[in-house]
């Protein structure tokens, strides 16, 4: 049966996408390489992001892969999946993420049965070449990415698509609601079974973009239930804290690098009207936090380490946390 309207004009437009990620291919292949050189990319294991496996498949039996874009989303997944694990011990699990920082906290968080690889990249060779190789049987993606070739490929295979804490911000929403761009979510999101948004509010967005109402079921936002699967050491936490409990204190969350300059330039208008202030920096990737460190006591500041368990001497005015933490809301 042939495709009519929206879904129609979607194919035409998926069409053109792939043509276009195929073309870019050699772009996108430099600038997985330029990631690696700024250690952005795994040193050693970055091919994974072409579709290049560095585990075998188990010869035998289905496998279910799940699919999550950074450390949040990454963490989200795991009740999910240690669920899986218990309930089916027949089924193979995959996990992948695109991030190192993703990587170096959840290969020790998950199951020893889990195999953990870099997500490819969303172009014709990397996607077909992870998905002929791994032969997923069902696919569960965390929250957005909605990657146009990784969702037909595995329609075209004949495999199960799942969507889990699904959510669309505002401005992905009216993104995707674009006269262009509107055609090819009409395509894509009726080849999910499954979507469990975050709140009705999101369940409306999927629906006005032609997600099928069938499809879409409640389940909470998994982010909450994390914390029963894992165990904390909080004391490194309580004692930062008390040292704070008498200081003006603020907070520069998930910078990139470069940012610090603006952070130091806030922070020393700060000191002129709170003298005791300190300044808390959490990078987005933590290996650049010595780095930023080194930049920061160029300018004359006392900087404490998270990773060098430093203590806030009097005189120290900036705490940098260069270690993998979850900051909470």
């Amino acid at each position: 049966m042939a495709m009519t309207g929206p879904m129609a004009k979607g194919e035409i437009v998926y069409r053109i996408y792939r043509a276009l990620t195929y073309g870019l291919s050699p772009l996108l292949h430099l600038h997985l390489h330029w990631r690696k050189l700024r250690g952005l990319e795994h040193p050693i294991r970055w091919r994974e992001r072409l579709g290049r496996p560095s585990l075998r498949r188990p010869s035998s039996g289905p496998l279910l892969w799940f699919h999550a874009v950074s450390l949040g989303e990454g963490m989200a997944a795991i009740p999910v999946i240690k669920f899986c694990s218990q309930w089916r011990p027949d089924v193979h699990i995959l996990m992948t993420t695109t991030t190192v920082s993703a990587f170096e906290v959840l290969k020790d968080r998950l199951p020893a049965n889990v195999i953990y690889q870099f997500a490819p990249i969303d172009t014709p060779a990397a996607m077909d070449a992870f998905l002929g190789y791994w032969k997923p049987n069902w696919i569960v993606i965390m929250e957005s990415e909605l990657w146009p070739n990784l969702i037909i490929g595995a329609s075209k295979c004949g495999i199960s698509l799942a969507l889990l804490n699904a959510r669309l911000s505002a401005k992905s929403f009216r993104h995707w609601s674009r006269p262009v761009l509107f055609p090819l979510m009409c395509l894509l999101l009726p080849k999910f079974s499954l979507i469990a948004p975050l709140s009705s509010v999101q369940a409306i967005h999927f629906q006005l973009l032609q997600a099928p109402p069938f499809s879409i079921k409640f389940s909470g936002d998994l982010k909450y239930v994390v914390d029963e699967y894992e165990q904390k050491d909080t004391r490194h936490i309580e004692y930062l804290q008390k040292q704070l409990s008498q200081k003006q204190v603020w907070m520069a969350a998930s910078i990139h690098r470069g940012e610090e300059e603006i952070i130091l330039g806030v922070h020393n208008v700060l000191v002129q009207t709170h003298p005791d202030i300190v300044t808390i920096i959490v990078p987005r990737h933590p290996q650049h936090g010595q780095e930023i460190a080194e930049e920061l006591q160029k300018g004359g500041q006392n900087v404490a380490l998270r990773s060098q368990h430093k203590e806030l001497i009097p005189g120290t005015s900036i705490y940098l946390v260069d270690t993998l933490v979850q900051v909470g809301k």
